[in-house]
This record gives C-alpha cells, sequence and structure tokens, in this order.
C-alpha cells in the first residue's frame, strides 16, 4: 500500500499542476480560454489513446514492470518541458504533457486494480478513498509551490502588455522545476525496481464466462461515467484560475488548492462513512446530487460566492472515482486488465469537455460555462441508480 501511496501521490502531483499550467500559459503565450484548455485536451486525450496498448503490455510483462515503464515516459515527458519553456513553444508543450499522460496511463492502469484487490470489494471505494486522500493532497500542495516558485513576484510585471523579454524570463522559470520532477521520477524506477512490490493476478472464471469484455455493461457505462467525471473533475480543479483571473482576483494559479482541499474532505467522508453507514452506490447518488446543487449555486450568484461554488465541486467529485471502480471491475474476472484499461480511456473526458467549457467561455462568459456540468452529473446518477446493475446488453 506505501509504494502505491506513493505512485497516487506522484499521480496528483503532475496532474493538478496543469490547473497552474493553464493560466499561466495563457498569459505568457497570449492564448483565449479555449486555446488554454489544450493543456487539458493534450494531457487527458493520452488516455484514450495509450490505455489499451498498455493493457497489453501490463497482461505480457506484468503490473511492476508496466509501473517502471510508465515512470519512464512520464521522466520523458517532463524532460520536454526543457526546451519547451527554452523556446516558449506551444506544440512543444503540449507534446510534453501528451507524454506525461502517457506514462500516467499505463500507471493508472495498473494500480487502480491494485487497490481494489487488496481487500473486500464492498470496502474497495473506501481504500481508493485514501489514495485519493493521498492524490488530492499533491493537488493541493502543487499550486501553492507552482505559485510560491514561478508565479511570486507576477505583479513586477505588467501582466497586461507583457513585452517579449518578460515573456521569455517567466517560460525559463519552467525548465528547473521539471527537470527536478524528471530527477524524481527517475529515481522512482529503481525505487519500484527493488522494491518487494507483488504481481497481482485474477481467476480466469468470470460470473457468466462471457469471452469480450464490450459484453459487460458495467465496464462500458462505467467508463462513460468516468467520462463525465474525470470533464467535470477536470473544469472545477483547472479552470477555478481563469474564473479567478476573469473575476479580477489575485495569486490565481493557486485556486487548484481550493477545490483539492474540498476533494480531500470528501475523501475523509467516504473513509469514515462507506460500507459501514452508506454503500458505494449511494455515495454515488448522493455525489451526482450534490454536484447539480453546487453548479446552481455557480450559476446563481456572482463573485467569490460564484467562485466558493466551483471549488465545493470538488466535495462532490471526491467519491465518484473511488465508487465508479469498484462497481465496473465487479465480476470481470480474467478480463479486468482491459476493463481498466476501458475506464482509463474514460480520462478522455477530462480533454473533451474542457474544450467544450472554453468554447462556451469565449461566446458567452466563464461562469455560464460551467453549465456543461449538468451533463455530467445526470449520466452519473443514472449510472449510480441503475447502469451498473445491468449484466447484459
Amino acid at each position: 500500500m506505501i509504494i502505491i501511496g506513493i505512485l497516487f501521490f506522484i499521480f496528483g502531483f503532475v496532474t493538478w499542476l496543469n490547473g497552474s499550467l493553464i493560466p499561466f500559459l495563457k498569459l505568457i503565450l497570449d492564448l483565449s480560454d479555449f486555446q488554454a484548455l489544450f493543456v487539458t485536451f493534450a494531457f487527458y486525450i493520452s488516455y484514450t489513446v495509450m490505455a489499451l496498448p498498455m493493457s497489453y503490455l501490463l497482461n505480457r510483462y506484468g503490473y511492476k514492470n508496466g509501473m517502471m515503464l510508465g515512470l519512464f515516459i512520464m521522466s520523458i515527458g517532463s524532460l520536454l518541458f526543457i526546451p519547451a519553456a527554452q523556446f516558449a513553444t506551444y506544440p512543444l508543450f503540449l507534446l510534453a504533457l501528451f507524454m506525461l499522460g502517457s506514462g500516467l496511463t499505463i500507471l493508472q492502469t495498473a494500480s487502480n486494480p491494485y487497490v481494489v484487490a487488496l481487500g473486500p470489494k464492498e470496502s474497495a471505494a473506501k481504500r481508493i478513498s485514501i489514495m485519493g486522500i493521498i492524490n488530492k493532497t499533491a493537488g493541493v500542495i502543487v499550486p501553492l509551490v507552482f505559485t510560491a516558485l514561478i508565479f511570486s513576484d507576477i505583479n513586477s510585471f505588467d501582466t497586461s502588455a507583457l513585452s517579449l523579454l518578460d515573456k521569455e524570463t517567466l517560460a525559463s522559470r519552467l525548465r528547473t522545476p521539471y527537470l527536478i520532477m524528471a530527477m524524481t521520477l527517475f529515481g522512482l524506477i529503481i525505487f519500484v525496481k527493488y522494491s518487494n512490490l507483488q504481481e497481482i493476478s485474477f481467476e480466469d472464471n468470470t460470473y457468466d464466462a462471457k469471452t469480450n469484455v464490450l459484453a459487460y455493461p458495467q465496464i462500458i457505462l462505467g467508463a462513460i461515467a468516468l467520462f463525465f467525471y474525470v470533464g467535470i473533475e477536470v473544469i472545477a480543479g483547472d479552470t477555478i484560475g481563469l474564473y479567478g483571473s476573469a473575476l479580477g482576483l489575485q495569486n490565481y494559479t493557486m485556486f487548484t488548492s481550493i477545490t483539492m482541499t474540498f476533494m480531500v474532505i470528501g475523501y475523509g467522508l467516504g473513509i469514515f462513512l462507506i460500507s459501514k453507514y452508506i454503500s458505494q452506490e449511494k455515495a454515488l447518488i448522493f455525489s451526482a446530487v450534490f454536484g447539480m446543487i453546487f453548479l446552481l449555486g455557480v450559476l446563481s450568484t456572482s463573485g467569490l460566492v460564484s467562485l466558493f461554488f466551483v471549488a465545493s465541486l470538488g466535495l462532490s467529485n471526491a467519491l465518484i472515482w473511488p465508487t465508479i471502480w469498484p462497481l465496473a471491475l465487479d465480476g470481470l474476472g480474467k478480463h479486468t486488465a482491459q476493463g481498466s484499461a476501458l475506464l482509463i480511456m474514460g480520462i478522455a473526458g477530462g480533454a473533451i469537455l474542457p474544450l467544450l467549457f472554453g468554447k462556451i467561455a469565449d461566446i458567452t462568459s466563464i461562469q455560464n460555462a460551467y453549465v456543461v456540468g449538468f451533463i455530467s452529473y445526470g449520466f452519473i446518477l443514472y449510472y449510480a441508480l441503475s447502469g451498473h446493475r445491468k449484466k447484459t446488453w
């Protein structure tokens, strides 16, 4: 569990750095909201592109070797940030983000089944919630570190009219942090290689001997539910900085930390409540309903209150990932690796829905763009009520 916990911290650190990176790159590269949100597209679309190939690698070479490969790919992606920052080139930034996402794909595909398999399936959401706290704690820390190291003296620059020299100066500040990240990831490869992490195996006999993972409705619908979940999770965490900037607030690159703090609180509630007081299904229902309530708050208020409701979406989002995974993987047996890959492909929602959000924001306003979240929570509610129970098409 300690090794898996370290990996989940890495997931969070790399993933939630995007929330600070988006407004930063928007500033130094003169991007629109829509263009800036290609950060999330490049990062999350890699999950769809790479998930199935990575699942085959896991089946062939094992979960432990797969984790080391994922860390290696991430380290290469981190190193790509150095020339991207040197030349302030947006396509190179996007390529680096795609590489980071590709490495995370195999790590996520390998590590989530580990957590589910480490104990009774009825309490799997509780274990995933513990990993979620570790993941989102990294999400709380990284925007604060980014703001302190990269953005601390931003007030000394005229952000309304940055010169080319100012932009190059700000961009160059990314080189050292990503070099340190690459070195850390290389160190983790050695750590995992010589760790006592055991391989996991799954029974060959599934509950009705289906030969194709696509024959299981709960995994397909679960992947769609995760698509909508990751979409609204990324919107809540990665656009709050843009919203804060639009409101004229200071230190907006650290606002992702507020959303992540609410998610940590939500995970804590999950650890305390799930299996003892409420089932995984009911936790998912409550999450979807409260998400809709908080969205109404975002749209019907203004200023700091509206921003607070955006951050509160972290609370409603916290238990969606932990509850969908065990419900979707239940009974897959030998198809678990492929099922996990399909769920990981659902992370593409973090690529698609923020772009839709950005387009609506450019056409109307960033506040009105949060309306897209109702679609997400609507499907998640369907999956919680009945979708996860479907065993045949």
